[in-house]
Parts: C-alpha cells; structure tokens; sequence
C-alpha cells in the first residue's frame, strides 16, 4: 500500500481494509498502554490543505502525524497561490518536492483526482462533495470493536440519501460483505454510479445493500443506525427544502426502539441537534459517537504508516 492514493473508499482491497483495521486496533492498544509516539513516520511531513471547516478530520490527522513521529502542516485554501488562481497541477508539483503526503479537504471529488495526477506523492481525501473515506473505513472499526463482527449484522443508514460519508460507507459495506439498509426520500437516492459498483462487489462478497423510503422498516431489528446532518457544507441555499423533505428520517427515541436492544447510534459529527437527531439519542446510553470520533485518530494513524 506504500504510495497509494486514497481519494476513494474503494481504493482499498476487501483484504487491505481488514488488514488496516487490524493495525487500527494494535494503534489503539499502545495508545492506551502508553505509547502516545511511535517512531514509525520519523522525518516525514503530511501537508493538510483544506477549502472547508473541520474539527475531527484536521486534529485527528495532525495528531496522527506527531504521534507516529512525524508533523503536518496545515494550509487554508485561500492562503495558497491556489486561492489567487495557481494551477492545481502546478501547487501538486511543488508541494510534492516538500512533503510526503497531502491530505486535502475539498468540494469538487474531482479536483482530487487532478491533483493526483500531477503528484509524485500520495493524495488523501480528508472529504470531498462525493466521498468522505477516512470516515467510513473507521466507522466500521467502531463497528467492528463494538460488535464483534461485521457479518450478519443490520446497518442502518437513515437521512440524505446522496450524503458524501453514505457514499464510502456503500463502498466499504459492499467490500467487507456487510448488510446495509438506506432508508432516505425517493428524491435523494443515493448516487447510481456509487451503487452500481458496490452491487458488482457485493456479488462476489455476498454484500447487500437494499435502498427504501420507509424509515420504520429499516430501523425495526437494527444492529446499528447511523445518520448524517441533512444540510452540509455548500448545501445552505436548499436548506429549507431539505428539512422539510427529510423531517420524517429524524432520528427518535420512537425510532431507535425499534432497533435491537443492544443497537447502536452512530453519527459522523458535527450534529445538528433537533433536525437530523434527538438530544436523547445523541446522548443516550446506545450512542457510540464519542467512541467513534475518537477512532478517527487511530485509524489514520493505521492508514498514514501503511501508505507514508
């Protein structure tokens, strides 16, 4: 995996994910065993370049540079030539002779791709208007440390069905052989072009993702119910439309006492509380947001000495 772009959720095998969530684990264990550093990443530098706010995906990543030994340096959009115009072919070249590897947080999926093309380093997606990797392959560790197993359980996801995080998490369902159900409006199935490919992958890890309008039925014997805000960064002039369109895919306490007695919550932060999610829910005893925020940090730790 050394030098590999992760612009994708798919970019990793069935076999590279697990493995990756393996080192994951080992990452957390020393980590509370004591051993904050690890010497792994000694003398390497990961550029952070970012278009869009963050609190989870910039502190985890820079935290998982110092603590492999290793140091990031953040880089506002605006602050770069790129904000006064520079190509991105161009800024990929330059940086490429300074750092080791480049985290950019983006709105076009596609401007990812152009830079990865013109870099000589790996290129990872901090978040795109597509795609969201980071976060799903470590929601399924939180999965996987909470559940014991991936197989055999009912993941639901319930809100925007086009939703850039729901979009990895369609790809790394399809990979690990999960069973996921997306409960979201007609109007905002998730993209064909996504499913398509998870269907192709699931015929071969006996996967099943199954996509409906009813949030009752999807909910009803969950192992895991998952949501997402309705409105996120770039979408504030349909906010409105949104929050009406979506206001019956709330998450309840109704709703998640449908799910297994032993269901979790999860929720990609930041929250929205009273639109997407319930207080209650959010913070109630089956809620593992907190454990999943922190995951973050572990497994970019996992991913950063696999691929720097």
């Amino acid at each position: 995996m050394r030098g590999r772009h992760i612009i994708s959720a798919f970019d990793l095998s069935s076999d590279e994910i697990w493995r990756l969530l393996e080192i994951t684990s080992i990452m957390k264990s020393k980590y509370y065993s004591g051993e904050r550093v690890l010497n792994i990443l000694k003398g390497k530098t990961l550029g952070l370049v970012f278009q869009k706010h963050s609190t989870r995906t910039r502190v985890s990543l820079e935290l998982a540079m110092k603590q492999l030994g290793g140091d990031a340096i953040y880089m506002n959009w605006n602050e770069l030539q790129l904000g006064r115009g520079e190509s991105v072919s161009d800024t990929a070249r330059v940086l490429s002779r300074y750092l080791d590897g480049l985290a950019l947080r983006v709105y076009s999926h596609e401007l990812l791709y152009e830079m990865a093309s013109a870099s000589s380093i790996p290129i990872i997606n901090a978040l795109s208007n597509e795609e969201h990797p980071l976060q799903a392959y470590s929601d399924f560790y939180t999965i996987y440390e909470k559940k014991k197993r991936i197989s055999g359980l009912k993941i639901v996801f319930i809100g925007d069905g086009r939703d850039n995080v729901l979009n990895s998490l369609i790809a790394v369902s399809s990979m690990l052989g999960a069973t996921l159900y997306i409960a979201t409006p007609p109007d905002y199935y998730p993209s064909k072009k996504i499913l398509e490919r998870a269907y192709r992958l699931a015929e071969v890890t006996g996967a099943s993702i199954e996509v409906l309008d009813d949030p009752v039925r999807a909910a009803k014997d969950a192992d895991v119910i998952y949501t997402d805000v309705w409105v996120s960064m770039g979408q504030e002039g349909e906010r409105d439309k949104r929050i009406k369109d979506l206001e019956p895919y709330r998450v309840t306490g109704k709703l998640m006492s449908l799910a297994k007695k032993d269901a979790i919550f999860m929720h990609c932060l930041p929250a929205r509380r009273g639109e997407e999610v319930e207080d209650q829910v959010i913070d109630g005893p089956q809620s593992v947001v907190w454990d999943q925020a922190e995951n973050r940090l572990h497994l970019q730790k996992a991913l950063l000495s696999m691929i720097l």
